[in-house]
């Protein structure tokens, strides 16, 4: 009987924990436009709680503070977006085939979610000032790391030839196009998405040895 009993409450726990985390990335989702919009600085829990339909006592139920509910919300978006490439990866049949499809992922999130990555590089750009920051966004940038060399890895076993570069070189070169697209993108160069495209296409030729 207390052996039920005892697994009664071990599912009950788990449950009331899946419960928790699924408030709390429904949450996150709907924070995430009105932090994206304004950045770190002008955003505070009450400013996010007056532009979703969640209530400024919820929002400080669910996280600590203003820190952790943004670490949060980038942590779920990149999330996704590994999970987007990871698919490229696992999808291409042929070198060129990653490599197109690499550079219109590139392009595309950059078109649609300009202002969520702006978020996440003001995190980042935090983490250099705020402690708080740090260990969420090197395990991010750490995370990204590995995605992008997944699709070098790949995309050099496809070409038959090892990568010139390792992982941090490679993940630098793609992080800066992207950082610089973004900033002409947001600046408002209407080219910025197709030459993102056209860069990290030809970059990724060129990470790989060539005899």
């Amino acid at each position: 009987m207390t052996q039920v009993s005892s697994k009664s409450q071990e599912r009950l726990s788990r449950r009331q924990v899946d419960k928790f985390s699924e408030r709390r990335a429904q949450l996150a989702a709907s924070a995430l436009q009105t932090l994206s919009e304004l950045g770190y600085a002008r955003t505070s829990l009450r400013e996010i709680a007056q532009n979703s339909e969640f209530s400024h006592g919820v929002l400080h139920y669910y996280f600590r503070d203003k820190v952790e509910l943004i670490t949060h919300c980038v942590r779920q978006y990149k999330a996704e977006c590994v999970t987007r490439y990871d698919r490229i990866v696992v999808d291409a049949g042929s070198a060129e085939e990653l490599r197109q499809g690499f550079g219109a992922a590139m392009a595309a999130t950059l078109r649609e979610d300009a202002t969520l990555h702006r978020l996440w590089y003001d995190l980042r750009n935090q983490g250099l000032f705020e402690e708080s920051f740090r260990a969420d966004v090197l395990d991010i940038d750490q995370s990204l790391e590995r995605m992008i060399w997944r699709v070098v890895s790949r995309y050099a076993e496809l070409a038959g030839s090892p990568p010139s570069v390792s992982p941090g070189v490679a993940y630098a070169i793609f992080d800066g196009l992207f950082q610089q697209a973004l900033l002409g993108y947001l600046t408002g160069r209407d080219s910025a998405a197709a030459d993102l495209q056209t860069n990290v296409e030809q970059v990724l030729d060129q990470l790989v040895v060539r005899t």
